[in-house]
C-alpha cells in the first residue's frame, strides 16, 4: 500500500528541520514527555534533571529535554486551551511518527508516555486547595475531538449521554457535543498510587463562563455548576475543571499515545476559596509524577 504523502501545507517543516510552531527536531523528542500550561513551569521541572540536552523556545511553547535519574524526558509549555493541545499534540506525533525527509508515515511508530502536570479548580468537598487529582476520565466541554474521525470509537459514548441528560443540554445550547475520554488505566495507576484522588475532569474552552464564572456577563445556565458538581456515573463524580485534559486524552488514544493528567487544586468553587500562592508548592507535584512517569 502506497504510505500517504504529508505536504509541506499540512506537515510546516522550519528550515532547521524543526516542526513549525514548538521548534523542535524528531531526535530531541523523548519517549517521556511531560506538558505544562505555563512557560516558566518549565524551568521548574527541567531544574530536577541532572543533564539538560536541549532547550528552545518560539512563543508560548518553550521545550526541554533533559534525563532525570537515567530516564529521557522532554518538557513543553503548551499555553493554554484544547487549541494549543492541538498543536502540540499533532506536531509531537509528527516529530514522534512521520519521516520528516520523505514526509511519510514511519514503518516502526512509536508509542509516547504523556503526562500533563497543571492547575485546576476543585468541584467536591474532597478537592480542598492544595489535592492532587489525576484525571481517570477527562470530559471535553471544548468540542474539539469532533473534528477527528475514530471519535466514537475512543469515547465512552453511555457516560456522554448520561452527562448531557443530566445538563439538560439540547441543541448547541452552551457547548459544542461534549465528549468523554478515559485514560491510560496503566499510566493512572503509576502516576496517581495512593495519594492523589481519580476523578473525572471537566475541561472548559474558557476560564469564566464555561466554568460557571459571572462577572459582568450574565451566565446562559446560572445552574450550570451546580448540575456539574451532583452529577454521577457508575459511583464516579466530576471533580475538577481545568482547560486541556479532554483533548490530550483524546488526541493520545487516537495516535497510539498513553497520556494522562495531573493538576493541583487551587481553588474550590464550592467552598467559594482560592490559593494564589500555589506555585511554591506545585514542585511537590512536579517531583511525584518525574519519579513516576
Amino acid at each position: 500500500m502506497e504510505k500517504k504523502y504529508f505536504a509541506e501545507s499540512e506537515l510546516i517543516i522550519n528550515k532547521d528541520g524543526s516542526v513549525f510552531h514548538i521548534h523542535v527536531r524528531p531526535e530531541q523528542l523523548a519517549d517521556k514527555v511531560i506538558l505544562v500550561g505555563d512557560p516558566g513551569r518549565v524551568a521548574l521541572v527541567a531544574s530536577h534533571f541532572e543533564e539538560k540536552e536541549m532547550e528552545v523556545e518560539s512563543r508560548e511553547f518553550r521545550t526541554v529535554t533533559g534525563t532525570y535519574k537515567g530516564k529521557r524526558i522532554t518538557v513543553i509549555s503548551t499555553g493554554i486551551g484544547c487549541d494549543n493541545i492541538d498543536i502540540v499534540m499533532n506536531e509531537v506525533d509528527a516529530l514522534a511518527n512521520i519521516d520528516f525527509q520523505t514526509r511519510t508515515e514511519k514503518q516502526q511508530l512509536r508509542s509516547l508516555e504523556i503526562v500533563r502536570i497543571g492547575t485546576c479548580g476543585g468541584l467536591q468537598l474532597n478537592t480542598p486547595e492544595g489535592t492532587f487529582i489525576c484525571s481517570e476520565y477527562s470530559v471535553g466541554f471544548d468540542g474539539l475531538l469532533n473534528f477527528y474521525e475514530g471519535r466514537n470509537a475512543v469515547c465512552d459514548l453511555k457516560m456522554e449521554r448520561a452527562l448531557i441528560s443530566h445538563l439538560g443540554w439540547t441543541g448547541n445550547m452552551c457547548q459544542p457535543y461534549p465528549y468523554v475520554i478515559k485514560a491510560d488505566e496503566n499510566l493512572v495507576e503509576r502516576i496517581a498510587q495512593n495519594n492523589m484522588v481519580r476523578g473525572i475532569t471537566v475541561a472548559c474552552g474558557g476560564f469564566f463562563g464555561p466554568q460557571g464564572r459571572q462577572l459582568r456577563v450574565p451566565l446562559v445556565d446560572p445552574h450550570q455548576n451546580e448540575k456539574i458538581e451532583s452529577f454521577e456515573y457508575e459511583g464516579m463524580h466530576i471533580t475538577n475543571f481545568e482547560m486541556e485534559s479532554s483533548a490530550l486524552a483524546g488526541l493520545a488514544k487516537l495516535m497510539g499515545h498513553r497520556a494522562t493528567t495531573a493538576c493541583m487544586v487551587i481553588a474550590n468553587r464550592r467552598a467559594g476559596k482560592a490559593n494564589t500562592g500555589y506555585k511554591n508548592i506545585i514542585d511537590d507535584l512536579i517531583t511525584l509524577v518525574l519519579d513516576r512517569i
